[in-house]
């Protein structure tokens, strides 16, 4: 029924593996969002780096309350002197006994202090005009923020491979970190191949559509981390997707062609690449099948197929998790199990990728299995994986399901 989608899939992690054993590359933080650390990220302070209050409140020594009466059932309550006010990011003078300092959020507990009361449980309730303050008792530690209770220094705060997203960016960001060393994202030259190709925007001669790959995948391929670049041989001489081909890679890490791989007899990569080190194989897959993987001019190189939607699915269930594997960027797709909403059918031999939406539960089909249907892939939100030993499910029946 063809090579299986385990086996192609592990044939492009072999094409990729030396491209994730470059060396690091240093980035500030603005330009690393979405790729992944190279190494270890250790901690060279603490966080937080100084004992600090939780709120705003007043700065006391919990010993000061020992021998006060109880007032309540709150406990002891007595009358503080109070201290000057601590703003955050100033240096307070050490606290001394029988004086309460009003205190901001964030702010440096002054030496000898170990709790902050809230100022909504002062009397009265208030920081200004205040030459006493009355409050009640509290327990060592109350509203601290004690140094090194989040992040100790010299810990391994990210692991080498973590995608940096918003938290680990911001995160490097309060430990001081300007620049962090990534995995260099890949180069790809996206390259859309075909006679009836026009440009978006061009008017349609006859026999001729749109071409949507090259949109659809360099902007999955940007929206991933990597470097894509989309440029289109609109013929079928061989010759001129060759030259295309040998121009990108001057300076691609990765060659990706879509169309010209299937069993036709204009087949314009096929030809192109007959004389080089690729291959050409039909995977037991639905859509998505006609795939070609190698090397031209010893860089890596993919063929997906021409139909969008086939294009696409390769992306998403051939490349995408090698890359994720390899790379640690971009993310691998959250997999669940999800009942279906109805019933399907799937080719025997073949796993088939469903275009789907998720919708309070359960997983809803979106269009037909058909690899044109690009209104259908514009509102899915999920792939549904159908294994290669079923060809009938029920309405009911757990699916694997892959959230966009």
């Amino acid at each position: 029924m063809g090579t299986s989608v385990a086996a192609h899939r592990n044939a492009i992690r072999a094409l990729l593996a030396p491209l994730a054993a470059r060396e690091p590359e240093l980035r500030s933080l603005d330009d690393a969002l979405g790729l992944a650390l190279a190494r270890d990220l250790v901690a060279p302070v603490s966080l937080p780096p100084f004992d600090n209050s939780q709120m705003d409140g007043f700065a006391v020594r919990t010993a000061d309350f020992e021998g006060w009466p109880t007032a309540n059932d709150d406990g002891a309550r007595r009358e503080f002197a109070v201290a000057a006010p601590i703003p955050a990011g100033a240096v307070p003078a050490r606290l001394v006994p029988g004086r309460a300092a009003p205190i901001m959020t964030g702010a440096m507990l002054p030496e000898g202090a170990d709790a902050v009361i809230p100022v909504e449980r002062a009397v009265p309730p208030r920081f200004a005009d205040l030459a006493t303050v009355t409050l009640p008792s509290v327990e060592p530690g109350t509203f601290v923020r004690r140094a090194g209770s989040d992040v100790a220094a010299g810990a391994v705060v990210l692991a080498a491979g973590t995608r940096l997203g918003p938290a680990q960016l911001g995160l490097a960001a309060g430990l001081g970190i300007a620049d962090v060393p990534v995995r260099a994202p890949l180069r790809v030259a996206v390259v859309s191949t075909g006679a009836e190709l026009a440009a978006p925007g061009e008017a349609l001669g006859p026999g001729q559509i749109h071409d949507a790959n090259g949109t659809l995948l360099a902007a999955a391929l940007r929206e991933a981390g990597l470097d894509a670049r989309a440029a289109a041989v609109r013929s079928d001489e061989p010759g001129d997707l060759l030259a295309e081909l040998n121009e990108a890679a001057r300076w691609a890490d990765l060659l990706m062609t879509t169309g010209g791989v299937s069993k036709g007899a204009f087949e314009a990569t096929k030809l192109a690449l007959a004389e080089h080190d690729v291959e050409f194989a039909h995977l037991a897959m639905q859509p998505g099948g006609p795939q070609g993987i190698g090397r031209v001019g010893g860089v890596p190189f993919l063929g997906f197929p021409g139909n969008p939607v086939s294009c696409w699915v390769s992306w998403e269930v051939l490349l995408r998790p090698v890359l994720a594997e390899l790379f640690g960027a971009p993310a691998a797709r959250r997999r669940l199990t999800l009942p279906l909403a109805a019933s399907l059918d799937s080719p025997e031999g073949k796993l088939q990728v469903r275009r789907a939406r998720v919708d309070g539960g359960v997983v809803v089909l979106v269009g037909g299995p058909g690899s044109h249907l690009l209104g259908a892939l514009a509102g899915s939100d999920a792939l549904v994986l159908v294994p290669e030993d079923v060809t009938v499910l029920p309405a009911g029946a757990d699916v694997e399901v892959w959230l966009l």
